[in-house]
């Protein structure tokens, strides 16, 4: 085989064809590591950071070896090859992406480093292998010049970038698996290095090109090795924010985004308090001088829909629900019994936008909207607890549910809530859930009312008031007057939220079971 091919459609060569595939391979795979990679370390800025450092410095190093050696090596044959040895290699990140990732998290680093080994692990490879395709094909290039080979070259492979972030991100994504998008992607680079091949094609070629396609069979259709959120899964998908997950365990069904557990139904009692910490979002009736009067409440956040549909059955409340990702929405209505009414209206839209763009006034607005390692920065700054205010009544209260510490370096984050809410509302509480120093659910009541509520005095009120649930353990978890100085006030303009989460990577995220309810003394 002569060492430029032939081959070409509609003007672009062999070469060239294999530059514009491996820009849409490299940059598919980029997108689709941030997925992949979120269950184990989350999506903070450090991940993605790591990630496309890993990616450029692989792509770096694969240009510069490729440069090396393609005035002596370069050929369609060696292109093919090249292909095909990434295709592999996609086929054992798709089969098992989770044993990659548990080998790459045993290194003792910093928290904000931790998912580098993993990252290189997985992705560092095929990633160096697609980069000595730009510099091959440019020394295959049919153009008279450097300069013009080597734009034509870039010009292509940056297209093929383009197609691959717009299509994994808008396309694949949203639809398919993690292991069917790999699959996508290995029988691209399969494909193009038998194109590019045509019509002729050795013996050991077509052998290699047989068992890659094999391998990447094999892997998509046996599924993927790795550690399983526990029980029986009744729905698992990817949706355009996160990886999402419905599993059943005895008469528990639980629901798991990005691999961290979300939401709980108990099967026989749909209505019950699965995790403790949602008994805390009746607090606020504790707080109110007269709790007839939340009639109307919010909860940014729907996941299960754990409290507004306790608040509907319990109260007589409208709820309104917003929740960004449509699919949590409709694993909610299939899978967790929620349907929508005159009293409870759900509204697929970004939190703060429907607040911005809502002429609705609340009583009490939950925000539910946090997860242990991806927090929307937005819905934490002093601009959206002004945006709160402004939209809740005179008693009017704000209730967030944070994961964080109550104590120590993992409460950065708490603590700086706490400090941004307290520029806004006159009186600011706070009840951890689990023990002194762990990471777990914080919930702060933030009110209007610029008295007090003393832990007594609601300790009275929860043995006088019937508002469903009894909630006397919860108030001895009474916590006011925060120590802040040391924590910045989040604004829109500073709000580094990946920083005040980086003491908690690593560390074990910590839900209690809630206690039976009898009746409706909890």
């Amino acid at each position: 085989m002569s060492p430029v091919s032939e081959w070409s459609y509609d003007r672009v060569s062999a070469p060239e064809l294999a530059v514009f595939v491996s820009g849409v391979a490299s940059m598919g795979l980029e997108i689709l590591a941030g997925r992949i990679v979120a269950p184990e370390f989350g999506s903070s800025i450090y991940t993605w950071g790591s990630i496309i450092g890993v990616f450029l410095a692989a792509l770096s190093l694969g240009y510069h070896y490729g440069g090396k050696r393609a005035a002596r090596r370069a050929s369609v044959s060696r292109l093919s090859w090249i292909l095909l040895g990434t295709a592999a290699y996609v086929a054992l990140v798709v089969f098992a992406n989770d044993l990659l990732l548990a080998a790459g998290s045993g290194f003792a680093l910093p928290s904000r480093f931790a998912s580098l080994p993993a990252v290189t692990l997985l992705f560092g490879p095929p990633t160096y292998l697609l980069g000595f395709i730009s510099p091959y094909a440019a020394e295959l290039s049919a153009t008279e010049g450097i300069g013009e080979a080597s734009g034509r070259v870039y010009a292509l492979g940056t297209i093929g970038s383009i197609v691959g972030v717009f299509g994994t991100t808008f396309g694949l994504i949203p639809v398919f698996e993690i292991e069917t998008i790999g699959f996508v992607f290995g029988v691209l680079l399969v494909v193009t290095a038998v194109s590019i091949t045509l019509p002729s094609m050795d013996r050991q070629s077509l052998l290699a090109t047989a068992g890659v396609t094999v391998l990447l069979v094999a892997a998509v259709t046996s599924g993927a090795i790795g550690v399983s959120t526990g029980g029986q899964i009744v729905h698992q998908t990817q949706t355009p924010y996160q990886e999402l997950e419905v599993a059943d365990l005895g008469d528990t069904r639980t629901l798991y985004l990005d691999g961290q557990r979300h939401s709980a139904m108990d099967l026989r009692d749909p209505d019950r308090h699965v995790f403790g910490y949602t008994r805390y979002f009746h607090m606020p009736y504790l707080f109110a001088e007269d709790p007839a009067e939340i009639d109307r409440v919010l909860f940014v956040g729907g996941g299960g829909f754990t409290g507004p549909k306790r608040f509907v059955s319990e109260y007589d409340a409208t709820v309104d629900v917003v929740e960004i990702d449509p699919e949590v929405i409709r694993t909610a209505k299939e899978y967790f019994g929620v349907e929508a009414s005159d009293r409870l209206n759900v509204y697929n839209a970004d939190g703060r936008r429907f607040l911005r763009e809502t002429d609705e006034t609340y009583d009490l607005i939950v925000l539910d909207a946090y997860k242990k390692d991806k927090v929307p920065f937005q819905l934490t700054t002093l601009d959206f607890m002004r945006l709160t205010n402004d939209r809740l009544s005179e008693d009017g209260m704000l209730f967030a549910n944070v994961i964080s510490a109550p104590t120590g370096p993992a409460s950065e984050f708490y603590r700086a809530e706490y400090r941004t809410m307290e520029q806004v509302y006159p009186q600011v509480y706070g009840f951890s859930t689990a023990g002194p120093g762990v990471v777990q659910n914080i919930e702060i009541v933030a009110t209007k009312n610029p008295d007090q509520v003393t832990q007594s005095q609601l300790e009275t009120r929860n043995r006088e008031r019937d508002i469903g649930i009894d909630l006397e353990a919860e108030i001895e978890n009474y916590r006011h007057e925060e120590p802040t100085d040391d924590v910045p006030i989040l604004r829109d303009d500073y709000a580094p939220v990946d920083s005040l989460l980086d003491p908690m990577v690593g560390q074990r995220y910590v839900i209690e079971q809630a206690p039976p309810e009898n009746g409706t003394s909890g």
